[in-house]
């Protein structure tokens, strides 16, 4: 077990163990920011390093790992995973038994898991915490219950199971408003319920936003300044349905506009032929993976983001697209739209798959420059209130809520 910090009490504080899946970009800002809260006291237990360390990416489909640093600055400790094919995506991909000993030979006021009840070591978690009484709080981003999939067996049986997995917590911790519907749907209280907002590191976006050359970068991908630009950035998966982007940005046809495609996946080559069988090849530029130091420089070098998914929990995205200054196209699929999305303001609802609401949309946003310009404005203006300022603070919110309510039930 290597210990990368730390979890020693300081002061009246409460003692919280996080354990994650996986490091990941969005979360370690998050780390960093609960080590300087007067309230908290943490420390963070991975079960895999995949992300900090490189490795194969099932779904990007290459090696890949994050160009910022993401095991610094906060206390954290790998738990080594013992599955005999270990991966993420796979119930027995993460068994990590060497959580039983760090929550049964400490003391914590509250646990924290986001490793999601699709992995083994999420159950070996729970059943130590509720052995050594514990405040439990679980994390999810699903805000509908039918799985990435689409089988409906596992759409039966998650409407079955869910109510009695999620009332194992004390606290259920969700970013957005359909989550919270979702988890008051399958009869979670909303005593029991605390939004936590989505976030990326705001500060980071902004100022490496600002930094930004777009028409460097546009040069660079033999784009003309004055061209309506369309961004799609997410892997080339089925369930992110980029070939919606390709086939609606083809029935705009609007004069002098380009799409780019910021990504990598399977889907890759097909794509790269449906171009050249509609005719928009010389329009349309394929990216790659884009590590995270130099996404800022393609929203900024774009119009507007499209995230047309059918699966999508969230799309923090459209957070980073906001926070550059970019309005945003989103389906009816995606999280983000619950909070983020304000139509013709900071941007766009269509229904996913359809492919004529798209391009109608794209017809009638991509020559307005100036509107373009004005819901770019307030985009980043709506992150100002969703930021790591809410989400730091709904967390505290969330562990005294847990402490209080396992305290209650003790006495």
């Amino acid at each position: 077990m290597f210990l990368g910090g730390s979890g020693r009490m300081q002061g009246n504080k409460y003692r919280v163990l996080i354990v994650s899946s996986h490091p990941t970009q969005y979360s370690v800002p998050l780390y960093r920011l609960m080590v300087r809260h007067p309230k908290l006291d943490i420390l963070v237990a991975y079960c895999s390093l995949q992300g900090a360390e490189k490795g194969l990416d099932p779904e990007f489909g290459i090696e890949i790992a994050w160009d910022i640093p993401l095991l610094d600055g906060y206390p954290w400790v790998y738990v080594p995973n013992r599955s005999p094919r270990p991966g993420l995506g796979r119930f027995w991909g993460l068994i990590n038994p060497g959580l039983w000993r760090i929550i049964n030979q400490n003391h914590w006021d509250a646990i924290v898991i986001y490793t999601g009840y699709v992995y083994a070591s999420f159950w070996i978690v729970t059943a130590a915490a509720k052995m050594k009484r514990c405040a439990l709080l679980f994390g999810t981003d699903a805000h509908e219950v039918r799985p990435r999939d689409r089988r409906f067996w596992k759409t039966y049986l998650k409407a079955f199971l869910w109510p009695y997995i999620f009332w194992l917590a004390d606290i259920v911790i969700v970013p957005s408003t359909g989550s919270v519907q979702l988890m008051r749907h399958i009869g979670i209280p909303d005593e029991r319920i605390v939004l936590t907002p989505y976030v990326v590191n705001n500060d980071w976006w902004l100022k490496q936003a600002s930094r930004a050359d777009p028409a460097l970068i546009r040069a660079l991908w033999n784009i003309p300044c004055d061209a309506p630009v369309i961004l799609f950035c997410a892997k080339l998966q089925p369930w992110k349905r980029p070939q919606d982007v390709l086939r609606a940005f083809a029935q705009a046809d609007v004069p002098n506009s380009y799409l780019i495609f910021a990504g990598e996946g399977p889907l890759r080559k097909s794509l790269e032929e449906e171009a050249q069988v509609l005719g928009i090849a010389h329009r349309v530029r394929f990216l790659g993976f884009v590590n995270q130091s130099r996404l800022p420089d393609v929203y900024q070098a774009a119009d507007i983001l499209v995230l047309p998914s059918e699966h999508e929990p969230f799309g923090v995205v459209v957070n980073e697209a906001m926070l550059c200054g970019r309005p945003v196209i989103v389906s009816d699929r995606v999280g983000a739209k619950y909070d983020l999305v304000r139509e013709g303001e900071t941007g766009f609802v269509y229904p996913c798959g359809d492919i004529e609401a798209l391009a109608q949309i794209l017809r009638e946003v991509l020559p307005d420059r100036e509107r373009l310009r004005k819901m770019g404005e307030a985009a980043r203006k709506r992150m100002e209130t969703w930021s790591p300022r809410e989400n730091i603070e709904a967390f505290v919110q969330a562990v005294e809520k847990a402490v209080q309510r396992k305290r209650g039930k003790k006495e």
